[in-house]
C-alpha cells in the first residue's frame, strides 16, 4: 500500500470516528430511543470502555433462539476467582432488545469487579406475560448451576435491569415463585438494582407495549411488581430520573415506600435532569461522568453480593 492509500485510510479512520463522536454526544438520546443500544455500544468501545472480555457468546440456557446469554467478565480473570455475579436484564418495553446490543452495561459491571451475565429473553408479539419471567428464571437456574466455571460465584448473584428489564428483575426477585419453578432458590438473590423500572404501572395504558404484553392477565394485579412487596426480601436499589416521562419516578417511589413499610431494605436515588434512557446510557463511558449512576449501583451491588462473614 503506498503512502497516499495509507494517508486516506487514517483519514477515513479519523472522519468515521468524529462522526460518533457528533452522535454520541449531539443526538444521544434520540439515538438510543430510535433502538441505538448497538451504536452506543459502538461509541463505549471506541471511547474507552472498561477492560473486560467476552467470556461466553450465546451460551444457550434453554431450548429457543431466545434463550442465550453473554456472559462478561474483568479482564484476565482466573476460572477460580469466584467473583460477585450481576445478571443485567435491559429494557425495551417486552418488544425489542439483544444482548448483543448491551455489551456496554457488561463492560461497565465487569470493570466494577463483576462477572456480568446478560441474558435475551422471549419478546411480544410472539411471547407474552409471563413468558419473559420464566426466560429470566431459567437464566438464573443456568448462571447458578454454571458460573463458576467462568469465575462467578454462585451464591453472591444479584439482579439488575433498565425498564422492563428491572421490571423482570424486580418480579423474579419479590414473587419467589418464578424462581422456585425453575428450580432456583429465591433466597439466591443477594439484591436488585433497578433503572427507571416500571414497578407500579396500573391502569395500563390501552395499546401500549404493557397492554400489549400482560393485557390479558387477570387480574390485572399481578402483573404488578408492588404487589408482591415486602419486608423478609433481598435489599432493592431503585434508581429513577426526575425528567422521565416515559416510566413517571412515581413507580420507584411507590415500591420504595411499600418495601420499608413492611419492614424491608429498599434505597431510592431519583437523578437530576436524567430521563429515562439517560438513565441506562450514564452506564457506558462516554456517559459515565454525566451522573453518579454507575458508581452508586456498583457501591450497592458489591455491599449486596459481598461475602458473609459465618457467625462464630
Amino acid at each position: 500500500m503506498n503512502d497516499g492509500a495509507r494517508k486516506g485510510g487514517r483519514v477515513l479512520k479519523l472522519l468515521f470516528f468524529i462522526g460518533l463522536i457528533v452522535l454520541l454526544f449531539g443526538g444521544a438520546a434520540r439515538m438510543v430511543i430510535a433502538g441505538g443500544a448497538k451504536s452506543l455500544d459502538t461509541g463505549d468501545k471506541w471511547l474507552g470502555g472498561s477492560a473486560a472480555t467476552l467470556a461466553a457468546d450465546g451460551a444457550a440456557y434453554g431450548s429457543g433462539p431466545r434463550q442465550r446469554l453473554d456472559i462478561w467478565v474483568p479482564q484476565g480473570t482466573d476460572t477460580a476467582a469466584r467473583l460477585p455475579v450481576v445478571i443485567f436484564f435491559y429494557g425495551g418495553g417486552w418488544h425489542s432488545g439483544a444482548r448483543g446490543d448491551y455489551g456496554f452495561a457488561g463492560r461497565a459491571l465487569a470493570g466494577e469487579g463483576f462477572v456480568a451475565v446478560i441474558p435475551d429473553y422471549r419478546l411480544t408479539p410472539k411471547a407474552r406475560w409471563p413468558d419473559f419471567l420464566e426466560d429470566g428464571a431459567a437464566a438464573v437456574a443456568w448462571v447458578r448451576a454454571n458460573i463458576a466455571r467462568h469465575g462467578g460465584d454462585p451464591d453472591r448473584i444479584a439482579l439488575a435491569g433498565h425498564s422492563a428489564g428491572g421490571y423482570n428483575a424486580a418480579m423474579l426477585t419479590l414473587d419467589g415463585k418464578w424462581l422456585r419453578a425453575a428450580g432456583s432458590d429465591p433466597a439466591a438473590i443477594r439484591g436488585v438494582a433497578a433503572l427507571a423500572a416500571p414497578l407500579d404501572f396500573l391502569p395500563l395504558e390501552k395499546g401500549g407495549s404493557a397492554d400489549v404484553a400482560m393485557g390479558h392477565v387477570r387480574p390485572a394485579e399481578n402483573t404488578q411488581p408492588i404487589r408482591f412487596a415486602r419486608g423478609d426480601g433481598p435489599p432493592l436499589w431503585l434508581a429513577t430520573g426526575d425528567e422521565d416521562t416515559t416510566v413517571r419516578p412515581r413507580n420507584s417511589r411507590n415500591l420504595h415506600a411499600a418495601v420499608t413499610a413492611a419492614g424491608g431494605q429498599a434505597t431510592l436515588k431519583i437523578y437530576s435532569g436524567v430521563g429515562h434512557q439517560g438513565i441506562v446510557m450514564a452506564l457506558a463511558h462516554p456517559f459515565r461522568s454525566r451522573s453518579s449512576v454507575m458508581d452508586d449501583m456498583s457501591d450497592f451491588l458489591r455491599a449486596a453480593t459481598a461475602r458473609r462473614i459465618p457467625a462464630e
